[in-house]
Order: C-alpha cells, then sequence, then structure tokens
C-alpha cells in the first residue's frame, strides 16, 4: 500500500505541472491589462509601467512561469490583484462553503442514489422501477443551470418554500448558535439538491444496473435457497459488490461537481469559490487568483482520486495495490 502512494503521488507531480502550464498560457491570453486593474483605470502610461515592473508582469511570459513556479514550490500561490490579500488567503476564506456545498451534495447523490436504485432493482421494469427511471433520466438530462433557474421560480419566487440567496440570513436579528446552523441548512438545501440533481440519477442508475446484475449470479441464488431472507441476500452479498461501481464514479465525478459548484453558486449568491472565480475572470484581471484556484481545485481532484483507489480496496478485498 505504502509503495503504491509513493507511486501515485509522484505521478501527481506531472500532471499537476502540465494543469499549471496549460492554466498559466490561457489565462495570460485573456483580453485585458492587470497591470490596469492594480493601478486604476484613470493611471497614466508611467504609472501603469510602475506596476508592471513591480509585479513582474513586463517580463517574457516564460520568465514569469518560471518565477510563479518557483514561488509555488514554496506554497506561495501570489498576490490577488483585485482583494489585495494573499490568494491563499482568499481561497481559504471561501473554501470551506464550497466544500460544504458539494459535500452536502455529494453526500445526497449516495444515499438517496442508493435507495432509489434498491427501489428500482427489487422488481425491474415495475411501477416503480419505470417512475424512478423516468425521472432519474431526466435529471441526468437537464443541464444544472436550468434546473437551477426553474427551482428558483417555482420553489423560491412562486412557492416561497426556500430563500432566495446567500449562505444566512444577516442584519440585525440574525439568527446565532443552533438556530444559526438550521438556517444555514435551509440555505443550503436547495442549491445543494440542484447541484446533486444529475449525479442521483447516475448513482441510481449505476445501483439498479449493478443489484440487477448480482441478483442473477449463482452466490445471491444459493443464498436465497438456502432460506436466507432476501433482505439479506440483498444488504450481505448483492449490494456491498453492487457498490463496487459506485466508489470508482465518486471518484471521477469530484471534478463535475466542483465546475458544477461554479454555476449553482452564482446563480444562488453562494459565497464560496465560483462567485470569486466569475469575478476574477470577468471584473477583474487577476491571473493570480484564478491559477490559485484551478491549481487548488485540481489538487484536490487527483487527491479524490487515490482515495478512490485506496477505498476500493478496502471494498473489494480481492483488489490488492502493488
Amino acid at each position: 500500500m505504502s509503495r503504491y502512494l509513493v507511486r501515485r503521488l509522484l505521478q501527481m507531480v506531472p500532471t499537476l505541472l502540465a494543469i499549471v502550464v496549460v492554466s498559466f498560457t490561457l489565462i495570460q491570453l485573456i483580453p485585458g491589462d492587470a497591470a490596469r486593474t492594480l493601478a486604476g483605470e484613470e493611471a497614466d502610461e508611467a504609472s501603469l509601467a510602475m506596476v508592471r515592473a513591480e509585479y513582474g508582469l513586463d517580463e517574457p511570459m516564460p520568465v514569469q512561469f518560471v518565477r510563479y513556479v518557483g514561488r509555488l514550490v514554496q506554497g506561495d500561490l501570489g498576490h490577488s490583484f483585485s482583494y489585495s490579500v494573499p490568494v491563499t488567503t482568499v481561497i481559504l476564506r471561501a473554501l470551506p462553503t464550497t466544500i460544504l456545498l458539494t459535500g452536502t451534495a455529494l453526500a445526497i447523490s449516495l444515499v438517496l442514489g442508493v435507495l432509489l436504485g434498491v427501489v428500482a432493482a427489487r422488481r425491474p421494469s415495475g411501477i416503480l422501477d419505470q417512475v424512478i427511471g423516468g425521472i432519474t433520466l431526466t435529471a441526468f438530462a437537464v443541464p444544472g443551470f436550468w434546473l437551477a433557474q426553474i427551482a428558483i421560480v417555482v420553489l423560491v419566487l412562486r412557492f416561497d418554500l426556500f430563500p432566495l440567496e446567500g449562505y444566512s440570513e444577516i442584519g440585525p436579528g440574525s439568527p446565532t448558535g443552533l438556530a444559526h446552523l438550521a438556517d444555514v441548512a435551509y440555505h443550503l438545501m436547495l442549491p445543494a439538491m440542484v447541484l446533486a440533481s444529475s449525479e442521483v440519477a447516475a448513482v441510481t442508475r449505476i445501483v439498479r444496473s449493478g443489484l440487477i446484475s448480482q441478483f442473477g449470479m449463482g452466490y445471491t441464488r444459493l443464498a436465497a435457497a438456502k432460506g436466507l431472507p432476501a433482505n439479506d441476500v440483498l444488504s450481505r452479498h448483492a449490494l456491498r459488490n453492487a457498490l463496487l461501481p459506485v466508489v470508482t464514479l465518486v471518484g471521477t465525478r469530484i471534478g463535475f461537481l466542483f465546475s458544477g459548484a461554479v454555476v449553482i453558486e452564482s446563480l444562488f449568491s453562494w459565497p464560496g469559490l465560483g462567485g470569486i472565480l466569475r469575478t476574477a475572470a470577468t471584473t477583474a484581471k487577476d491571473p493570480p487568483l484564478l491559477l490559485g484556484i484551478v491549481i487548488v481545485t485540481s489538487f484536490a481532484i487527483v487527491v479524490a482520486n487515490v482515495v478512490t483507489d485506496v477505498v476500493y480496496t478496502l471494498v473489494d478485498p480481492r483488489v490488492r495495490l502493488g
């Protein structure tokens, strides 16, 4: 196990370096002038030249890249031009709320997806199976941004079931303590459900097909023939093997959840990395902040894939890591 982890960690280095190279190059091509963002729109050419020299923006792009990588290996993501603080500070402020949103969406997708998959697989082609299949197929096909807008119009504006935006109530009389946690959960529920919708559909369909396949295997038939109750056959034998593809799915979908969170956070005004990324990309020329978010997100995705491989061995003892 330790040798495998060391090998995977070493494999992360060229992957992350490639991400940095591509991201750095593409971000440099974004229209706009970072020096003008720093100096102000009314700055004259002399002021702009001073700012470019101070931040190294007048250097050739290869030189800027080498200097950036040199700081990066020391854990320095640079200084945000638009927030005037280190990039690490900006990311650490917003990262917990993004993790809360994506983590909640992931938990919803796993719990609800497994439950729906089990219900659908119990009676294939039955009424519940067809209803669940239709709903999950629709959820998987509908774009998240469109579903979010429909949810806002219907559930928020029409029926007033959820708050429109934000992380919690603010201002005089805002809740504290346990009431604050309940208020955060209330604000979190709708964006998390919208973000989880396609993931619920994917997990449901995988669990359903996996269970149906396992129910046809000899070992489950033998267990049933010996008089083992159907629920025990499901929980002790079929479900565990049917969940193996779900473990792989979770590892590969972490990136989709993060990318989807960018859109969902913007639509629901959720104070996470999505809003910061949108602001840095559209209203301000802030390459260090853009690069920092991309690198942190990429690192999280790569680590998630490694963790997925390790968890897979715990779920399936037949798999051994060399």
